[in-house]
């Protein structure tokens, strides 16, 4: 219930009309991620196991099922932002119907079954609550007014970064993936043997003042860096810089969730898509982490971070530390595997079973969580999973290379 009420807060500083809107075919209007996340409990948990249960309204499944091919028809994902109904009110209302329900239910002693539904849920709508903020600041980004989602703490630290420096692993045969205590998604086990080789891992992310100079020495013009899919990519498209970068006299300005404001030159750049960050590390002589590297470099250290509790809602700068920072909150962190299963993997059986497996193609891992986070919802395991073409995420990267 907590984490049912803190999707109403997020949503608090929104209007009606922002949350009807979406930006682009990738973002979701906030009034969608509210109601998709009430009818995942309600299709996957009430409907099943609350006897007498009777849904709100039979025609919310085809508005507000996202991808469950298995579950029926829905409503094409570009066109969310024409759901003007049902409107904001019925919305809420259906929420709170949904919410009454769950409470009967937990009066209840509840079977295993539904109580791993329950659990997944909660995961479900904390990664919604991300999804929300990533798309508000996509719908804020494209207009003129420039809004503010919330506004800007005082005192935030600016400054240049400190030096790049590197921590060594030595090389082996390790386990990942998850250890089976403790919720997980699906697609981080099963737990099995990794041969990973030597290397060494930057000790935190790369920063705004380094994408700016690699920016400046040409970057988005020399084809060499790129692989040929990223470069057709930034032509086509006329990237010359992260999304929501804008030059400004004095520099170079960034839409965030807190408006239109100079870029912090010792934050970790965000917003930038694998094409990018595979540029980048080519550019600086170095190369992404697998995520078994990442994986392997975490472990010891506290699966905590900058998230969405801390509430500055942007990447901050590194700590001064010798070791390893930024692993978990403030962005997530490309890495150079692609998002397939492993060993043994089977998906769930039902349509709880297109959560993550038919996803495995074509996109890329990601580890650590951002700003944007919920509280709870990071794990060292924790698979991520973009297109590499996608950046409108807090999404960065941090450097490696072969010991």
């Amino acid at each position: 219930m907590a984490t049912r009420a803190l999707s109403h807060e997020l949503a608090e500083p929104l209007s009606d009309e922002d949350q009807v809107v979406q930006a682009m075919d990738d973002a979701s209007p906030t009034k969608w991620h509210l109601a998709h996340t009430t009818w995942f409990f309600e299709a996957f948990v009430l409907s099943q196991f609350l006897p007498g249960y009777t849904r709100f309204d039979d025609r919310f499944e085809y508005c507000f099922n996202s991808y469950y091919e298995s579950v029926g028809a829905r409503h094409p994902r570009p066109f969310r932002g024409l759901l003007t109904r049902p409107s904001g009110d019925a919305v809420r209302a259906y929420r709170a119907y949904v919410d009454e329900a769950l409470e009967t239910l937990f009066s209840r002693e509840l079977p295993d079954e539904a109580a791993a539904l329950v659990e997944l849920g909660i995961n479900h709508e904390q990664q919604h609550q991300e999804l929300l903020l990533t798309d508000i600041l996509s719908l804020f980004a494209s207009q003129p007014l420039k809004p503010a989602y919330r506004d800007a703490a005082p005192g935030e630290p600016a400054g240049t970064p400190d030096p790049l420096t590197f921590v060594d692993f030595d090389g082996g045969v390790f386990e990942v993936g998850h250890d089976g205590n403790g919720f997980s998604y699906d697609n981080e086990g099963p737990r099995h043997e990794q041969l990973i080789r030597p290397f060494k891992l930057a000790n935190r992310c790369v920063t705004n003042a380094e994408w700016i100079a690699f920016i400046e020495d040409g970057g988005y013009e020399t084809s060499a860096l790129w692989l040929a899919d990223g470069w057709n990519l930034i032509n086509a498209e006329g990237w010359r810089a992260p999304l929501y970068y804008e030059r400004a006299e004095d520099g170079y300005g960034q839409m965030e969730l807190r408006g239109f404001r100079p870029v912090n030159p010792a934050a970790p750049v965000t917003h930038v898509s694998y094409y990018e960050a595979d540029a980048f590390a080519r550019w600086a002589g170095f190369r992404l982490p697998s995520e078994f590297e990442w994986e392997h470099a975490s472990a010891g250290l506290a699966e905590q971070g900058r998230t969405l509790g801390s509430g500055f809602l942007r990447p901050q700068a590194a700590p001064d530390d010798a070791g390893l920072t930024q692993m978990f909150g403030d962005v997530w962190e490309w890495t150079a595997s692609a998002y397939l299963p492993y060993p043994g993997y089977k998906p769930a059986p039902g349509a709880v079973g297109e959560y993550n497996g038919k996803f495995m193609c074509n996109q890329f891992v990601l580890k650590g969580g951002s700003c944007a986070t919920p509280e709870g919802h990071i794990r060292r395991t924790y698979r991520n999973f973009f297109y590499p073409q996608q950046r409108w995420q807090f999404t960065g990267l941090r450097l490696a290379a072969d010991a």
